[in-house]
């Protein structure tokens, strides 16, 4: 009886590469392995013949033979069903390319799992953040044994290769037709047994201890920004490479200053009689303080900008301003003698109440063609 053409039997093109020859097979092997047909002699050699395309279409010489001279190319050496494409292999062996790059297959793992990075909450207050400072940190965390040199293994003797993975750390355990590979249960993973473990480790390679660490705090750091010290995380097993330890910023919230990137915010409470003839004030920078010129005739909300008294960027070195936001302050605690003074200036204005306060006479209008527009 004839054979099928090999890639009639995956249903892909001839032109078609090898990953997508791969999936093809996966499915119709899926379809057609015995493990799921219950004994189908008819589907058993379905499975066969899709088993042979395969190994033949995904060998690059077996392949070009086959595309010059057909399955002629195989006859002489007893056909194809025999020898180079036997159906007694291993359905595990079969699948080990196809799923080779979702299980690992053939992959060693490394017998080091580097250690656990950690993460540190620091808070600074504006000042600190804003000039940058040296800070000690005690960190509780896994050191390597000193004894044992983090070899896990007493002094004088040395871990042994695992004999349930032959160092490999992991393992091949069959599902169904499925090759999986896990984990070592004999070594966990680290692909060496330790037969006379370190009494101070009792194996691990490490201990718990509480480190004392120097944190140099760059100028400009601001809530969110993070500093990594290397190599001062958790120490990992066996000797593995310790992981890295992450200084976390929190600035806290400051009495005075609110900042926003590089630029610092204040208010800046002045007088009536300030904010009406003008005069110079004082006000606080983290350097200390500074005089602002308040002109005359300022209202209350008015910003004021001081060059160059922010925050310098930890990134770029550019300095931000200060912000001066005005509030005018109403007196109180008023005596007879200022209350009549302040009449007497209320007074004064008479007939001229727009002049002198503009913004509330714009109001006023405003509110009185409201109304007139609601009675047409």
């Amino acid at each position: 009886m004839s054979k099928q053409d090999y890639y009639d039997v995956l249903g892909v093109s001839k032109d078609a590469g090898e990953r997508e020859i791969k999936k093809a097979y996966k499915r119709l092997a899926m379809k057609y392995h015995p493990d799921r047909t219950a004994g189908d002699a008819e589907l058993e050699a379905k499975f066969k013949e899709v088993k042979e395309a395969y190994e033949v279409l995904t060998d690059s010489q077996k392949r070009q033979m086959y595309d010059q001279y057909g399955h002629a190319a195989f006859e002489q050496n007893g056909g194809a069903g025999h020898g180079g494409f036997g159906g007694g292999a291993d359905f595990g062996d079969i699948f080990g390319d196809v799923f080779g790059d979702i299980f690992g297959g053939g992959r060693r793992q490394s017998r080091q799992q580097r250690g656990a990075d950690l993460r540190y909450s620091l808070d600074l207050s504006l000042e600190d953040a804003v000039r940058g400072k040296e800070v000690e940190i005690q960190v509780p965390t896994w050191v390597s044994c000193k004894p044992c040199d983090g070899s896990g293994a007493k002094s004088g003797s040395k871990p042994k290769t695992c004999s349930t993975c032959h160092g490999a750390g992991q393992v091949q355990m069959r599902q169904g037709f499925f090759a999986v590979q896990q984990t070592c249960p004999t070594c966990q993973g680290s692909g060496q047994v330790i037969s006379d473990p370190c009494d101070s480790c009792h194996g691990q390679g490490r201990v718990e201890k509480t480190k004392t660490l120097s944190v140099k705090i760059p100028a400009g750091v601001d809530t969110g920004d993070r500093i990594r010290l290397s190599g001062e995380g958790e120490a990992g097993m066996h000797g593995a490479p310790a992981g890295d330890l992450y200084v976390q910023v929190s600035v806290r919230e400051h009495p005075i200053f609110v900042r926003d990137g590089n630029n610092l915010y204040c208010e800046v409470p002045i007088s009536y009689t300030t904010a009406a003839l003008g005069g110079e004030i004082e006000v606080p920078t983290l350097d200390g303080r500074a005089n602002l010129k308040v002109p005359s005739e300022s209202q209350t909300g008015k910003m004021f900008r001081m060059r160059g008294k922010g925050v310098k960027s930890v990134r770029s070195g550019a300095v931000g301003d200060l912000i001066c936001k005005v509030v005018i302050e109403t007196p109180v605690n008023l005596n007879d003698r200022q209350k009549e003074l302040l009449k007497e200036l209320e007074e004064s204005m008479g007939s001229d109440a727009g002049k002198n306060r503009p913004k509330a006479q714009g109001f006023f209008d405003g509110v009185k063609k409201f109304f007139d527009d609601l009675t047409k």
